[in-house]
């Protein structure tokens, strides 16, 4: 989130798409209800009437998949109407700059923007560039009026998006779009402001990430970015999927959102060189500038002493990728059912059920040597291998079981959708053999360190290398204990010598206070740069409780601690004029005082972009200090599928044509994976319905926790498939029968949930029927079979191509009655 779950309490208009917040985040929901009885307006755009729906002040169904022609066609309303915040897309953003000329667009070119590879099926996005002067300054037109200029180019890409155009692929009715798009563009004065809360419905598609850009284009366009009550706010579906995310749970990032490297630089100074941002412009932070700090004070979190300038700090030492290699999750499973993978720790997660295609994740795990894995309770991916279909004695693979502690059975920090890391104390001993999972890494870490120093291996110096100081050691060397607080200490990071900076000496051994002060020369260390500032010398930050607020609008500073720094609402610098002040005083952000900024920690220390007497300053930098070029990106060239966002069909759909383009149904640079499991039929009798799949409140992710429990069950005991009346009759299916739900991919059984929830769209002159299934069960427990197969047996192996995320929220299906 740009703001956090009090902020919503600001907004004048919340929009709720791509999620079901008052379902699944219905905690956070009692921020919106405040919202709604200071006069907000709800907005709950979804296939499906959902509970949120219900407590919306306008709801719009849209067909699933068509999200981008919904929001293309807001911007057009709104540059047409020039309901935009002028001064604030000129000051903050890329919306002034010049591209080339030769630069053509998705309406030009049937469906794809220039330098497009048919057979790499991917972008040359030197095609994309902006016009530089001789001094590499980006060419700027601050009329946004030239033809090339980002402003016009968005103007004329997004032309094509009228509400006629719009209505008849997304399902959804004209009068609604006119009435959505004129609320939510009302709010693109100063003293107004909207915000958009999403999930999982916005980011498994294969156009995931551009679904996000097209939003945040809308919330630049209106000035809502850095203001309270504004932002684009992820509602993540776990507690600490952020916590997570930020130390480098996914393939392609280190701790921090630094880069994974990979075999093309060898060197740590080349490592460097590639990923520290460069910039010609005067007036930008250009913030990743520090990135050889960030990366040598990660090296020595690692590596300790080990770690020296003589050997790169250990850089030799981390594991690289090859250049373009994909090692996502979609891949993992696709090289595993080749064979490519001995072992594999399926840790806290149960893929035999969470992931697209799941008769392929199962099939794929039976090609496995061993597998660990590591959860509360047995599962259908430990037990895969006696589930349905197999025969036990067929099976190679072995699986180990390690039970492990619930989050009340252990001591830490969870990081929230907020970005705000909140300690937890422990409640209660696990049960049995059950341990934290730190331990459990700690007896494997020990065990292979000892099985290295003993018998050597090809490469034992990334282990045996490593520092492991995370409490008190036996004779042995082996860490007894590990202790959660030393543990958080060294992500926070240390000075490891006495060093002075700015005439302040800090002495070795003390705690680093923030990320400024972090070094490239090997003398601080920092597991997580972003989290340097969570704990210092005047405490644990995370386990702050103080109530007090003296902002008015419920930043709330002293509960918990957010990155960065403690700053609640990023990028908040572009939340005031030129001169510093508030576009909106009622919701003050921050202020400038003549002297120094006050309210929430700023995005840097600088002052506005203006002197009292309209000069400008030569001091200052603008507000978007992760940018090089310091402005937001309206056009961003960094994604791989294009810098301004295209509506395209999800894989399978019920089209036979892209009705923006002829060429070009789905996004033509998907992740798309071959092998006979990966079949897939769009525009076919076989399969005639748009399928989604969704979260109830009463279970979690793939029920593992939720399904032994007795009177959760009671309350969802089974899978269910929702159908529209209309669908019912056409199909002679009544309420509670079971039917059969079939994909290209798998079936399963469910119980027809007959209901107005759904209702037939209207698309390109045809009729659409739309339905929905829960993704919480799975046949391991009940140990009956009565809760039925995950929902995920008939999802897609499809990706977005900057994420790698599975298209699960929009595929194609039969229901037949049984």
């Amino acid at each position: 989130m740009t703001n956090h779950w009090n902020d919503l309490a600001n907004s004048d208009v919340i929009l709720i798409m791509g999620s079901n917040a008052a379902e699944n985040h219905p905690i956070s929901f009692k921020h919106i209800t405040a919202a709604k009885d200071k006069g907000a307006i709800l907005i709950s755009v979804d296939p499906r009437f959902t509970r949120t729906s219900a407590k919306a002040d306008i709801y719009a169904p849209l067909r699933s998949g068509s999200d981008i022609a919904f929001l293309g066609g807001m911007i057009h309303y709104i540059l047409e109407n020039k309901l935009y915040h002028e001064d604030y897309v000129r000051l903050y953003t890329n919306a002034p700059f010049l591209v080339n000329d030769e630069f053509k667009m998705p309406g030009e070119l049937e469906g794809i923007f220039s330098g497009y590879d048919v057979q790499q099926r991917k972008y040359d996005k030197n095609a994309w560039a902006f016009k530089k002067d001789a001094g590499g300054v980006i060419q700027k037109d601050d009329t946004m009026q030239k033809p090339n200029s980002v402003l016009q180019l968005l103007k004329k890409h997004f032309s094509r998006y009228d509400v006629e155009t719009v209505s008849n692929i997304t399902g959804t009715p004209k009068e609604l779009l006119e009435q959505i798009y004129k609320t939510y563009g009302a709010t693109g004065k100063a003293d107004k402001v909207a915000t958009v809360c999403y999930a999982m419905g916005w980011t498994q598609h294969t156009v995931g990430v551009q679904n996000i850009r097209t939003m945040a284009i809308i919330q630049l366009l209106l000035g809502n970015i850095g203001k309270a009550g504004g932002g684009v706010n992820a509602l993540r579906g776990e507690s600490n999927v952020q916590g997570s995310t930020d130390h480098c749970l996914l393939f392609h990032i280190l701790p921090g959102y630094l880069k994974t490297p990979d075999v093309s630089t060898p060197t740590l100074k080349e490592y460097n060189e590639k990923n520290t941002s460069k910039t010609d412009e005067k007036e930008s932070a250009n913030w990743w500038e520090n990135y050889p700090k960030y990366s040598i004070s990660l090296l020595k979190a690692f590596y300790g002493d080990n770690a020296t300038p003589e050997n790169d700090f250990g850089f030799d030492w981390l594991p690289k990728l090859d250049v373009g290699q994909d090692a996502s999750w979609m891949m993992i499973f696709h090289e595993m059912l080749k064979g490519k993978f001995k072992g594999f720790f399926a840790w806290g997660q149960n893929p035999a059920c969470s992931g697209a295609n799941s008769n392929k994740t199962r099939k794929a795990l039976g090609e496995l040597d061993w597998l660990v894995n590591v959860n509360l309770f047995d599962n259908e991916t430990g037990s895969f291998w006696k589930g349905p279909g197999l025969n036990p004695a067929d099976v190679k693979t072995e699986v180990f079981f390690l039970p492990c502690a619930a989050w009340i059975e252990k001591e830490g920090s969870i990081t929230n959708s907020s970005r705000w890391a909140q300690w937890r104390y422990k409640a209660v001993n696990p049960p049995g053999q059950a341990m934290p999972d730190a331990e459990i890494m700690n007896e494997l870490f020990f065990r292979v360190k000892k099985l290295y120093e003993k018998e050597g291996g090809v490469y034992p110096d990334p282990i045996t290398k490593l520092d492991w100081s995370y409490g008190p050691k036996d004779a042995n060397g082996k860490v007894t204990h590990m202790d959660s607080h030393m543990i958080a200490k060294e992500i926070n990071g240390y000075f490891l010598k006495d060093t002075m900076i700015k005439e302040e000496l800090f002495k070795k051994g003390t705690l680093v206070p923030s990320f400024a002060f972090l070094q490239e020369d090997g003398s601080t260390s920092s597991g997580n740069w972003l989290y340097c500032n969570s704990y210092t010398e005047k405490g644990n930050m995370m386990a702050r409780r103080s109530t007090k607020d003296s902002s008015g609008i419920g930043l709330y500073p002293e509960w918990s601690w957010c990155w960065p720094v403690n700053r609640r609402i990023i990028y908040n610098r572009a939340s005031v004029d030129e001169y510093g002040k508030p576009w909106d005083p009622k919701r003050a952000v921050i202020d400038w005082n003549g002297e120094k900024w006050v309210g929430d920690v700023p995005d840097g220390g600088w002052p506005p972009l203006k002197n009292p007497d309209g000069t400008p300053n030569p001091k200052t930098k603008k507000a978007f200090i992760m940018k090089p070029d310091g402005v937001a990106s309206i056009f961003g060239p960094g994604r791989v599928d294009g810098p301004f966002p295209e509506h395209y069909e999800p894989l399978e759909c019920p089209l036979q044509e892209n009705p923006m383009n002829k060429s070009h149904r789905i996004n033509p640079t998907a992740t798309m994976l071959k092998s006979d499991e990966d079949a897939f039929y769009s525009c076919d009798r076989r399969y005639p319905f748009v399928a989604s799949t969704y979260r109830v409140s009463e279970h979690w992710q793939t029920g593992v926790m939720t399904r032994h429990s007795p009177w959760l069950m009671e309350m969802q005991p089974q899978v269910f498939v929702e159908i529209s009346n209309e669908l019912a009759s056409e199909l002679g299916i009544k309420n509670g029968e079971k039917v059969m739900v079939e994909s290209a991919r798998g079936s399963l059984w469910a119980k027809a949930v007959v209901t107005s929830r759904f209702k037939p769209f209207s698309v390109m002159g045809g009729t659409v029927h739309q339905v929905g299934l829960p993704w919480h069960f799975g046949w391991q427990f009940p140990e009956d079979g009565s809760g039925g197969e995950s929902a995920n047996l008939l999802t897609s192996s499809i990706g977005d191509p900057n994420t790698k995320i599975p298209e699960t929220k929009a595929f194609m299906v039969n229901v037949r009655k049984l």
